[in-house]
């Protein structure tokens, strides 16, 4: 099975990027499912009912959130209503929406997508992420009861976004960090078979601090104090993602790669 995993969308720079490259990359590469995370994708800030509908009309399969997940609030209802977007699994017990889910592609192969958020350096802590993924992967089993799985770690630390990866290898096709917008360098696959990359990057622009328009980050940074909000940044945007390809029989990965398409970022492809 081929697999993208689009990394967090930023803004309407973002969301235009993913508009525009996706259906051609679906066709070019062949891909069986797109994931992609939209925690970003309304104003830098969560995600709304309208822009979670033109990322699944652009090609993805499952819209993943993050922290931000109900920082737009008409997301508490459409996260119940559309089965297709995803908040993180380790959320409070009484959050709308679901955190994992089973979806099939065009052939009727059976993919596990979920999401779950880190505990260290986030604002709040949230149920723990091991024993949340854990249960999940328990009862899907690779090669029985899905022929892939992808988990979603929504963290800030690299170290817990690693020690997840491990947790799952063997058990997950695909493990990926989103939520620090930079991709890292360390695509892999790890000895049991799960495919593994940090942090998968942003649809953004990287003229920026990660994908916010610099001028007001810097201010904070330098003077200490804010005169503006956040805005995203406008610029030129590189799609960033992790490609990777399963064994249908036994769900592992047999070959990642990172995705990087446009923008000021060197381009990577499969």
């Amino acid at each position: 099975m081929k697999i993208l995993f689009v990394g967090d969308v930023m803004g309407r720079a973002g969301r235009a990027a993913v508009a525009d490259r996706l259906p051609g990359l679906r066709a070019d590469w062949a891909l069986d499912f797109v994931v992609v995370n939209g925690e970003n994708a309304s104003g830098g800030m969560g995600l709304t009912a309208a822009h979670a509908k033109g990322l699944l009309e652009a090609g993805a399969d499952v819209v993943t959130l993050g922290d931000h997940a109900f920082d737009q609030k008409d997301m508490l209802q459409e996260v119940e209503r559309n089965e297709r977007v995803l908040r993180p699994l380790n959320y409070a017990k009484a959050a709308p929406g679901r955190g994992a889910r089973v979806f099939s592609d065009r052939r009727g192969r059976r993919i596990l997508v979920a999401q779950v958020l880190g505990n260290v350096f986030m604002r709040r802590a949230f149920d723990d992420p091991f024993s949340a993924v854990d249960a999940v992967l328990r009862t899907h089993p690779l090669g029985g009861a899905v022929q892939a799985a992808l988990v979603d770690v929504h963290c800030e630390a690299t170290s817990e976004k690693m020690a997840m990866g491990h947790f799952c290898d063997g058990r997950a096709s695909l493990v990926v960090g989103t939520h620090t917008h930079i991709p890292t360098a360390d695509a892999q696959i790890l000895p049991g078979g799960t495919a593994f990359q940090g942090d998968a990057g942003m649809c953004g622009d990287y003229d920026s601090v990660i994908g916010m328009d610099k001028a007001e980050p810097m201010r904070r940074f330098i003077a200490g104090m804010g005169r503006e909000r956040f805005t995203p940044a406008m610029g030129a945007v590189t799609l960033c993602g992790t490609y990777v390809e399963t064994d249908d029989a036994t769900g592992r990965a047999t070959r990642i790669a990172m995705v990087r398409q446009g923008g000021r970022l060197p381009q990577s492809a499969p």
